[in-house]
C-alpha cells in the first residue's frame, strides 16, 4: 500500500479541528465516475467546501491511498453521529460507469470497471489493517468495521448504498462480511519486508525515480530495489519516462 499525506487543509472540517476517540472504521465508495484522488482533493480542499470532508481517498487507478484529515479529526463523511466514531474512507470508482437514478449504473467497459474495484478494494483491506493496528480495533467486533449502508441500517449514517451497489452491479463477489474477513487475515498475515533502502551509490538516482514516478513498487509500496528487471518493467518504465520527460 502506497499511503500519501495530503490534507485538505482548506476544508472548514480540517480547520475546525475537532478530534475524536476512533472506535471504528466505515467504508465508502464515492458515488459519482471518477478514478482520479485528485479530483476530489482538488475540489474539496477550499474554504468554500462545506459539504463533506473525508480521512482518506482511494485512488482507482493504482491504489494509492491519499490520506485527506488527520486519522483522529472528525470528519463529515457520513451525515450522522458515525463522525463522532469513525474514520471515514472513499473509494474512487471507474470512469467507466455511468448512474442514471440514485445506486443504478451503467457500464460500457465490464473488465475495466471490475480492475478499478478490485484494485481499490484490495487498498482498502491493507490501509483498515493498518488503521486496526494503529487503534488495536477487532475488524469483525459488532460495528467496528461498517459500510455506509451498513452504518445508515444502524442510524449511525445517512440513507446511502455504498459500496455493496458498486461491487453487486459489477458481479464482483465482495461483502462486508468478506472484508471483514480479509482485513483481519492482513492483520495476521507475517510483516514483508520491504527493500526500499537504496544503498549509497544509486541513493541520488533512486530518490529522483521515485520522485518522478518512474520507480513506483509494487502495491505493498515496496521498490523491489534489489530484484531483477524483466523486460515488461522495463517497457512499463521507458513509457514512464517517455510521458513524464518527453511529452
Amino acid at each position: 500500500m502506497k499511503l500519501v499525506e495530503s490534507f485538505l487543509t482548506q476544508n472548514p472540517c480540517y480547520t475546525a479541528g475537532r478530534k475524536i476517540t476512533v472506535r471504528g472504521l466505515m467504508l465508502h465508495s464515492v458515488g459519482c465516475p471518477q478514478p482520479k484522488a485528485s479530483v476530489f482533493i482538488q475540489n474539496w480542499n477550499r474554504s468554500d467546501f462545506k459539504s463533506a470532508c473525508v480521512h482518506a481517498f482511494i485512488d482507482g487507478n493504482d491504489g494509492t491511498v491519499y490520506q485527506t484529515l488527520p486519522w483522529d479529526h472528525r470528519g463529515w463523511h457520513c451525515g450522522a453521529s458515525g463522525n463522532n466514531t469513525h474514520i471515514g474512507v472513499e473509494m474512487c470508482e471507474p470512469g467507466c460507469i455511468k448512474y442514471i437514478g440514485g445506486s443504478t449504473f451503467t457500464c460500457s467497459d465490464l473488465a475495466a470497471a471490475q480492475a478499478v474495484a478490485k484494485r481499490t478494494y484490495q487498498a482498502a483491506v491493507e490501509l483498515f489493517a493498518m488503521l486496526c493496528q494503529k487503534y488495536s480495533l477487532d475488524p469483525q467486533g459488532d460495528g467496528v468495521i461498517l459500510s455506509h449502508q451498513e452504518g445508515h441500517t444502524r442510524g449511525i449514517a445517512s440513507n446511502h448504498g455504498d459500496p455493496e451497489h458498486l461491487w453487486t452491479k459489477l458481479g464482483l463477489p465482495y461483502t462486508m462480511d468478506a472484508f471483514r474477513a480479509d482485513v483481519k487475515a492482513a492483520l495476521t498475515a507475517p510483516v514483508r519486508k520491504l527493500d526500499n533502502d537504496p544503498a549509497d551509490w544509486s541513493r541520488e538516482a533512486v530518490t529522483w525515480a521515485t520522485e518522478n514516478d518512474l520507480l513506483l513498487g509494487d502495491a505493498a509500496g515496496d521498490l523491489l530495489l534489489r530484484s531483477p528487471l524483466t523486460r515488461e518493467q522495463f517497457c512499463v518504465m521507458l513509457k514512464r519516462y517517455h510521458d513524464h520527460f518527453i511529452t
